[in-house]
């Protein structure tokens, strides 16, 4: 039967306010293209799976049947409990994990997929974050992400500068203005697909978005 760990003790990753709002604004949002892009992202998804901020659980209804086990970390308690609530969603067993990206309690090379969603734009630490990603995932296995990154127009990339440190405030963390796509080509996975695109509807601080998928080597 699928299954939820929770940690104990205060978190500093708590923020119950966003993940109040986060809870039904991504509800309206999987309705919409985002939805389907998670299900077209996570069809390839197999084996052992790593969910990294699996956030209110959007993703776990989406894993096909090849995927035989779901580890999903959240640090944020309040994400978690819901995430909590939707592990009967999912084909398969499901772990919910108190962890952050920087330092995941995994041993190496013990997962076959890998899979952040709209996660590493609020991690502390990306290159950190990417380098376990890689230490937890088997050579070859793949790293399934769907991220919004920096504005390719000079003026909204400035505008995503200047709010950054507003936005993290409500955003629960988010940094609008990340590198994400090239980031991850380089630290230890290759870049196999990579789409960029405007999700609609979305705000336009955090425009636009990539989505791909990236090999460990």
């Amino acid at each position: 039967m699928p299954r939820a760990r929770h940690g104990e003790g205060r978190n500093p990753h708590a923020h119950p306010w966003f993940a109040c709002l986060y809870g039904v604004l991504a509800r309206v949002a999987e309705k919409g293209e985002l939805g389907a892009r998670r299900r077209a992202l996570l069809a390839s998804a197999e084996g052992r799976v790593l969910e990294l901020g699996a956030g209110t659980g959007e993703n776990f209804k989406h894993y096909p049947p090849q995927v035989t086990e779901v580890v999903a970390v959240e640090p944020d308690p309040h994400m978690r409990r819901q995430a909590a609530r939707r592990i009967g969603e999912a084909a398969m067993a499901v772990e919910l994990v108190d962890a952050t990206g920087e330092d995941l309690p995994l041993e190496p090379s013990s997962f076959d997929t890998v899979v952040p969603t709209l996660v590493l734009c609020s991690v502390d630490d990306p290159e950190r974050t990417l380098s376990e990603l890689r230490r937890v995932l088997r050579p070859g296995g793949q790293l399934l992400f769907l991220e919004h990154v920096r504005a390719r127009t000079e003026g909204l990339a400035r505008w995503q500068d200047r709010l950054e440190r507003p936005w993290m405030v409500v955003g629960g963390g988010c940094r609008p203005n990340r590198e994400t796509g090239d980031a991850i080509g380089g630290n230890g996975f290759r870049l196999r697909d990579l789409e960029t695109f405007d999700l609609r509807p979305s705000l336009p601080l955090v425009r636009p978005h990539v989505q791909g998928v990236a090999v460990a080597v």
